[in-house]
């Protein structure tokens, strides 16, 4: 019988994997490419948030915090914190672009014994498009990054939150609530969750309404509000932006999303 090969020496590729050992002593083992796009390593913070999710803070008591959950890992890579949550009980799909899709399919595939829930490796668009497209009130979503100052990082993590912001509110995790021996100052975990739409119904007072109503070209005869607002809608372009409904005979709503809408005190 013909002796086993070493892979690691036959196999150039074997000496980029790069080794997760878990808290119950198993090993995650996770092929990297020595070179390609930045999805083609294991990067700390991908360590980082691995490592995290093995926590008891995180795991909570008895079962793990992601048994029969589902996960969605965006921005996969090597697919390290993904698989890491598969071998937590989770059914996960890791996802990157299409270039990937090959390295993530070859890491479930060296790591499936080790896999108490599911994986499968699917290609999605870009991130925040997709973060909006996917999550709904109750979807939680950890984000774990690297701050880095070099070059134009500052100037793309900058931009990155602020489109954020626009639909998702957020929190970070503590440092101390981290991985003990896997945590970085300059590597963030976040929670991340979805803005829930909120529309204010505000009656304001028949002095503001003649201007409201010319900004927006409609005339009515008589508007008699049946309540004043705690406070005044300031009145200028912005009113273009307003709907206008009648609810029933003789008032009228300005409606707008609060998040949008100018108020000064009376």
């Amino acid at each position: 019988m013909a002796a086993a090969v070493d892979p690691e020496v036959e196999d150039p590729l074997w000496s980029f994997v790069r080794v997760l050992e878990k808290r119950d002593g198993t090993v995650l083992r996770l092929q990297q490419y020595g070179s390609g796009g930045v999805g083609c390593v294991v990067w700390d913070a991908a360590i980082v948030l691995s490592k995290y999710l093995e926590t008891p803070g995180f795991s909570g008591d008895g079962a793990h915090a992601l048994s029969r959950r589902s996960v969605l890992e965006l921005g996969s890579g090597t697919g390290a914190v993904g698989l890491m949550a598969a071998t937590l009980g989770a059914d996960v799909v890791v996802t990157d672009l299409e270039e990937l899709q090959d390295l993530l399919k070859m890491n479930i595939n060296m790591n499936k014994h080790l896999v108490t829930g599911s994986v499968q490796a699917k290609s999605l668009e870009p991130l925040l498009k997709t973060l909006k497209d996917l999550s709904g009130s109750e979807t939680c979503i950890i984000c774990c990054y690297e701050q880095r100052t070099m070059g134009k990082n500052p100037e793309i993590e900058k931009k990155y939150f602020e489109l954020l912001q626009l639909d998702f509110d957020f929190e970070e995790v503590p440092l101390d609530k981290h991985d003990e021996e896997y945590r970085s100052e300059d590597i963030h975990i976040i929670y991340i969750k979805k803005k829930q739409p909120v529309c204010v119904f505000t009656v304001v007072h028949a002095c503001l309404w003649a201007k409201v109503l010319s900004a927006l070209h409609l005339h009515t005869v008589s508007v008699t509000p049946v309540r004043y607002s705690a406070c005044h809608c300031t009145v200028g372009e912005s009113a273009k932006g307003l709907e206008i409904e009648r609810t029933h005979k003789e008032t009228w709503v300005i409606r707008k999303e609060i998040s949008r809408m100018s108020f000064i005190q009376p």
